[in-house]
This record gives structure tokens, sequence and C-alpha cells, in this order.
């Protein structure tokens, strides 16, 4: 029965014309169709829009600036937390080291101390001369200050040169435990 059928359609599609001729140009009324339903656009309408955001925002930020201004308190601007907190050290007889810093240096020093007797006696005479020329320097930088102890340069050499002397005892430390911990030996 299908094939009966499928004789039937395509006897039936073989009798259509393989092409059909419009029976006019039909262009011209698409055309027509096609620009009457397209949006005209102004050349105007751009600059309106601009203009009108323009004007929002001129009177945006002028609203905003005539609030600000409007409150009459002084406006007081928070100051900035100083970076370090200067404390002076032993200049002169009135003023000596911070606590905190008297505290670390104790316990640096009793740590070297611990260190420093693993050290070779060669090592441990290096350390030492090296300890003392920062320890002179301190006291000459001090006596020094006892005459001048306003002058901010001597103040800072004399905190680099403390600082200098917490950094070679601590670095005796760093190297009797890298001495300690070497397997390749």
């Amino acid at each position: 029965m299908n094939e009966e059928r499928d004789d039937k359609l395509t006897s039936a599609a073989a009798q259509l014309a393989a092409e059909i001729e419009p029976r006019r140009d039909l262009w011209p009324d698409i055309e027509l169709a096609i620009s009457e339903t397209a949006p005209r656009r102004s050349r105007w309408t751009p600059m309106f829009a601009q203009a009108a955001a323009i004007v929002l925002l001129v009177g945006a930020s002028s609203g905003l600036t005539y609030l600000a201004v409007k409150d009459d308190r002084p406006v007081v601007m928070p100051q900035p937390a100083p970076e370090y907190a200067f404390e002076r050290a032993a200049f002169g007889s009135s003023y000596t080291l911070g606590s905190d810093y008297r505290d670390t240096r104790a316990d640096v020093l009793a740590r070297f101390e611990k260190e420093a007797g693993r050290l070779s006696p060669e090592e441990r005479q290096d350390v030492e001369q090296s300890l003392e020329v920062i320890r002179s320097a301190i006291n000459e930088i001090n006596a020094a200050l006892q005459q001048d102890p306003d002058n901010t340069l001597l103040q800072e050499l004399l905190m680099k040169t403390y600082h200098e002397e917490l950094n070679v005892m601590r670095k005796v430390g760093g190297v009797t435990q890298s001495v300690m911990s070497r397997r390749d030996i």
C-alpha cells in the first residue's frame, strides 16, 4: 500500500513546474514596507539626550556641593597616626632608653651569651671585638649628645647603633644554629 501511495506522490511531484516566475516585480513593495516599519530618528535626538545628561550631572554635583557646604560646623580632618613613635635614648643624663628596648636587649644578650659559648675562640674574639667597637661608638655618640642634646643626626645615629648592636648579637644565634644543624659535614 505504501508503494502505491509513494508512486502517486512521485508522479504528482514530477508534474510540478521546476521554476515559478512571479507575476510582477515584488522588490519595490518589499522596500516600501521595510522603510515604513523602520523607526525614523532625528539627528537632533542624540544631541538632546547628551544635553539632558549634562544638565542632570551639573545639577547633581551642584546639589551635593550645596549639601556639603551648607553645614556650618568646621571640618576637622583626622590626624594620621605617627608612623614611628620616637623614644629618646640615653641623650645626656635626663633621658634613658625605654623599657621595651631594655627588656629586648636583656633577652637578646642572654641568648647571645648562651650561643657565643658554642663559637670557636677565634670567632668569639671577632664577635667581641665587633661589639666593643659598637659599644665604644655608643659611648662616643652619648658624649656628643651631652654637648648637643637636640642634634637629630646624632640621635638617629645613636638609635641605628643600638639596633646594630642587637643585630650582631642576634646573628650569633643564627650562625651557631646553622652550624649545629648542618648534616653535610
